[in-house]
């Protein structure tokens, strides 16, 4: 995305990570935001640090959510494998509140909202309650099948591309005139049909 960013829009090479303000995980789909002078790129990522930027995902996870919820657990660097993040004592405090959409035999559809935006901050909470992303390559573990899955179901779990997380809903105040923004990301098409699937197989 960046050498994308850097070759329709040249003039952002001045602007940190080429304007890129709030960054999904790799597979992660949804709405993102690009500054495009440094003031604006300097006020969102004070409001990112204050805590005043309104992100909000969707995902489907393993397992029956009985009610929605907040993790509040600090996430560093895992101690032994490098490339996973982990909930470690000394880590940085990171704050997910999730709340359920729908509950399915063996999984549920949930919002989340991110108080802190830390590296694989859903991904890594999630694990951490046994709730994990349907399809994370590296935090979900085996896929789960719900009692008599339907084959299409069972090579959709099994085969999923990617983590099924979407960054629906991003909300900022604009860098000069003050006014709130509000840009909405419909689900993708890799999401919406594992829904159907499971909600066919109830």
């Amino acid at each position: 995305l960046l050498n994308a960013l850097l070759y329709h829009i040249p003039e952002l090479d001045r602007l940190p990570r080429a304007g890129i303000v709030q960054r999904l995980d790799k597979d992660t789909s949804g709405v993102m935001i690009i500054a495009r002078s440094l003031k604006a790129h300097a006020s969102l990522v004070n409001q990112l640090q204050n805590r005043t930027v309104t992100r909000e995902y969707q995902s489907i996870v393993q397992g029956v959510m009985t009610a929605g919820g907040k993790v509040d657990a600090p996430i560093g660097r895992h101690p032994l494998k490098r490339i996973r993040m982990a909930i470690v004592e000394n880590g940085k405090q990171a704050v997910t509140h999730f709340k359920v959409i729908k509950r399915f035999t063996a999984h549920t559809h949930i919002q989340l909202r991110l108080e802190t935006g830390r590296t694989h901050q859903i991904r890594v909470h999630m694990e951490h309650i046994r709730h994990h992303v349907v399809g994370d390559p590296v935090y979900g573990g085996r896929p789960k099948f719900p009692k008599h899955s339907s084959p299409e179901l069972i090579e959709t779990l099994q085969r999923f591309p990617r983590q099924a997380l979407h960054a629906s809903h991003l909300q900022v105040t604009h860098p000069i005139t003050g006014q709130e923004l509000n840009w909405q990301s419909p689900l993708p098409p890799d999401i919406t049909k594992l829904l159907s699937l499971l909600e066919n197989n109830e």
